[in-house]
């Protein structure tokens, strides 16, 4: 069952709560703390565009097509659609001969407020290029291209891109390809269930392999390029006033933090050599920033300054229309060891 993660107060009493499940578990699988129970299954939505990227590197796309840092972690982030995000993003589809066009993601105005609305004062139309998941759709054609794979039909999860994607996902949860639960994502990519211990755990590998702890061989190889990419350009995994780029800045080069979606979230904690994965039961985003901002700070993954710089998704306040503060939304959990 889910246990309670977050309180929403009003006055001196809990007008709701957010229940839900987190596991932290190191590279090898081993669960080191949980809350509520840590094999449910999760869709993985965003938290997969880590995952989704590594083929690009263990087939030497990558390297043939020159993609440096801010490529890959654009390829990982769920963006904002501001402005400079979606010039990486034209700069790789013009190096592979692609146009916007053949991203079949979907439009959506951009989720930063800011650039929707200066785009709308512009008269212009938001296109692929803004939607959250134009960097992963675009590292799908890169793939693609780099084997001469036809573009048309690569969300077909018996595309090749699609199946490839779906072997490194079964390969870093170490959850067999028959028992994954496929499903389609907001972006109408295909997307994947497996247990939020086996999520964590991948997010372990991560962490393990920035630091040089984990078996070499392709596949850390390439997630040993990943993440430090990813780390060097917090902005590009998410953008401005999103936690996941706030998690980044206020701690350098020591989380990879991403969002899935429902209620989804995943941390690879570089120095603990350590992943964290979280589900909010409910799926409302409202009950995530405190949960992931606590896990932190009882993992010790923490200074001032990160508390200082984070406080507003820890702890933060509710105020009614005459601005007058009438509740709090606060964790109210603690990660209780495994033995």
């Amino acid at each position: 069952m889910p246990e309670l993660l977050v309180e929403v107060t009003r006055g001196e009493r809990v007008e709701s709560s957010h229940y839900g499940h987190l596991a932290v578990a190191e590279p090898q699988g081993r669960l080191v703390a949980a809350v509520g129970e840590p094999e449910t299954w999760v869709c993985l939505r965003s938290m997969a565009k880590p995952l989704q990227v590594l083929p690009l590197l263990t087939t030497g796309a990558a390297a043939v097509l020159h993609f440096g840092t801010e490529e890959l972690a654009v390829f990982s982030g769920s963006l904002n659609g501001q402005d400079f995000q979606v010039a990486i993003i034209q700069r790789v589809l013009d190096r592979l001969g692609l146009s916007p066009a053949h991203l079949q993601c979907g439009i959506h105005a951009p989720s930063h407020r800011p650039t929707a609305q200066a785009l709308a004062k512009a008269g212009q139309a938001p296109t692929p290029l803004h939607n959250n998941c134009a960097g992963k759709h675009t590292a799908m054609l890169a793939l693609c291209v780099h084997h001469g794979w036809p573009v048309e039909d690569y969300l077909d999860i018996n595309h090749p891109v699609q199946q490839l994607i779906l072997q490194t996902v079964a390969q870093v949860t170490e959850v067999p390809t028959a028992h994954i639960t496929v499903a389609i994502d907001g972006c109408g990519a295909p997307v994947f269930y497996v247990p939020l211990r086996r999520i964590a755990q991948a997010y372990a590998k991560l962490a393990a392999a920035a630091q040089g702890r984990l078996a070499p061989g392709p596949l850390t190889e390439a997630m040993a390029t990943v993440v430090p990419a990813c780390l060097a350009h917090p902005r590009l995994i998410a953008g401005d006033g999103r936690l996941c780029t706030d998690i980044m800045q206020a701690l350098p080069g020591r989380v990879l933090a991403k969002t899935g979606a429902e209620g989804g979230y995943a941390l690879a904690l570089i120095n603990e050599g350590l992943g964290v994965a979280i589900k909010i039961a409910d799926g409302h985003a409202r009950g995530l920033n405190p949960t992931v901002v606590e896990s932190l700070a009882q993992l010790q993954v923490w200074t001032p300054e990160a508390a200082a710089a984070l406080a507003a998704y820890h702890h933060s306040t509710i105020k009614n229309h005459r601005q007058q503060q009438v509740g709090q939304i606060r964790p109210a959990f603690h990660l209780a060891k495994t033995a």
